[in-house]
């Protein structure tokens, strides 16, 4: 019990001393200029993690009924899953970082989505492929927004 009241003094001294300001993200303040970007390209980046993980499901399902042509674009899902979560997790926080992050992102999903394109009679991997779209635009936007 003593180390929980000693740890929330210390937090309460070193939020006294320095304020808040220094957590926030490294673009400026919360409901800062580049904030809206941020934020929106998050919840791009979260969105589509979700459906290139559902799309990957999709795809193994098809690989393993004999489909072998859905190889590449299983892979390619759930590589692109990995860098969206990556990427909402940093622009969420407004890292420095994100840029980086969003960049890979975005070529990332540029190749899932082509991938994702070539079954044109399939629907989850056209809504795949909308999704990757809408999330590189999204990171690409906001790469050109914070470098400004």
């Amino acid at each position: 019990m003593k180390t929980y009241r000693g740890l929330g003094l210390a937090v309460t001294v070193v939020v006294a001393l320095f304020g808040f300001s220094g957590l926030t993200g490294l673009y400026g303040q919360q409901g800062g200029e580049h904030h809206g970007h941020f934020m929106s390209c998050a919840k791009a980046c979260s969105d589509c993690a979700l459906q290139c993980d559902s799309c990957y499901h999709h795809c193994m399902h098809k690989v393993v009924a004999g489909e072998k042509d859905h190889v590449k674009s299983m892979r390619l899902c759930v590589d692109c899953a990995e860098f969206c979560r990556l990427a909402a997790s940093l622009s969420a926080r407004e890292s420095h970082l994100a840029v980086f992050a969003c960049d890979g992102c975005a070529k990332s999903c540029d190749e899932c989505a082509s991938s994702c394109e070539s079954f044109k009679d399939d629907k989850h991997m056209a809504e795949c492929a909308k999704s990757c779209r809408d999330c590189a635009k999204a990171c690409r936007e906001m790469v050109k927004m914070v470098k400004k």
